[in-house]
């Protein structure tokens, strides 16, 4: 159970990652996306093939895995869409809200109880959610895209929780990539319809100091590379032992690692931490921050602990290690 934690863990520092390069790619979300998803598809094969790791997979497991590839795709286009229309800090804090959707669709989909501690414990993020939302009106439009992002974030991963346990995880990814990729793929000649003038090519540079800062190719390898494919076997290997509720709310740290990235490289504190244009301290984006960090750390106090350990891990795992 402690590796599966430091697995996740490392999966949600790389994911940390993902919004400053996000914002750093001069590409439109869907275009991003496509590119990410394409690189990625691309490296797991090699990957795959040099180990010769390939095993079959059903054919009603492929329709599951092509519907989570899907989801993964829309999740990360809503995902980089709240990072143009609001920030970094913004779009990750949304994220947060994946927690009590989960505890919704979790026992729905896999056959399990509604357990009203984690449901409180999701609310808290909810909660959290609001209080940043109340006092940031003007980034309204990114915060629909970030909880969008939520949503279709608790589907795949309670989708992805029901086959975890039956194929290693770069089959899994390489499914799913690939199968996303295929359906933004069919998505692109819409967005090129309503927005013509949208870059589809990514810009490269030299490889000075201030060329690489502007290189799209080389943070688009970056973000396949270490936040996707190592980043989503270690959350994939950490699902077959962990609960899925437990993986997403552990993930709400990701907005922590984040923000913190983004106050290093973009200065954000100035647009979150404080009221826009004053240097009044915002207390709304703060006590929001504390609820979200709360629900975390009273979930990993349950995990830890067997008789606060959630029922759902219970049943999954017959016990504690």
């Amino acid at each position: 159970m402690k590796n599966a934690l430091i697995q996740l863990n490392i999966a949600v520092v790389l994911w940390g990652f993902t919004g400053v390069l996000g914002r750093a790619i001069s590409l439109d979300a869907p275009v991003l996306v496509w590119y990410r998803m394409l690189m990625t598809a691309v490296l797991v094969a090699v990957i795959i093939t040099y180990r010769k790791q390939w095993v079959p997979v059903e054919r009603k497991d492929v329709r599951q895995l092509a519907l989570v590839g899907c989801l993964m795709g829309l999740h990360w286009v809503a995902f980089y869409g709240a990072i143009k229309f609001a920030n970094i800090s913004i779009a990750l804090v949304c994220l947060s809200t994946a927690s009590i959707f989960t505890s919704l669709l979790d026992p729905l989909v896999n056959e399990g109880k509604h357990d009203l501690r984690e449901m409180l414990l999701g609310s808290l993020a909810i909660a959290g959610v609001y209080l940043i939302y109340r006092f940031q009106q003007f980034y309204g439009l990114g915060i629909a895209c970030g909880v969008t992002a939520a949503i279709l974030s608790s589907v795949f991963t309670v989708l992805n929780k029901k086959i975890a346990s039956k194929y290693p995880s770069r089959t899994m990814v390489f499914y799913e990539m690939s199968t996303g990729w295929v359906f933004i793929s069919l998505l692109i000649p819409l967005v090129f319809y309503f927005r013509p003038a949208t870059q589809f090519l990514p810009t490269s540079s030299d490889f000075s100091a201030a060329g690489l800062i502007h290189n799209d190719w080389l943070w688009l390898v970056i973000m396949s590379l270490c936040c996707t494919v190592w980043a989503q076997s270690l959350s994939l290997n950490a699902l077959k032992k962990l609960s899925s509720f437990t993986v997403t709310l552990s993930v709400n740290l990701e907005p922590v690692y984040g923000i913190i990235l983004a106050f290093l490289f973009y200065n954000e504190n100035r647009e979150i931490i404080f009221y826009k244009g004053t240097n009044d301290w915002n207390w709304g984006f703060l006590g929001g921050m504390g609820l979200i960090l709360l629900s975390v750390a009273l979930q990993m106090l349950r995990l830890l602990k067997p008789r606060f350990s959630a029922a759902g891990y219970i049943k999954e795992k017959g016990g504690i290690d």
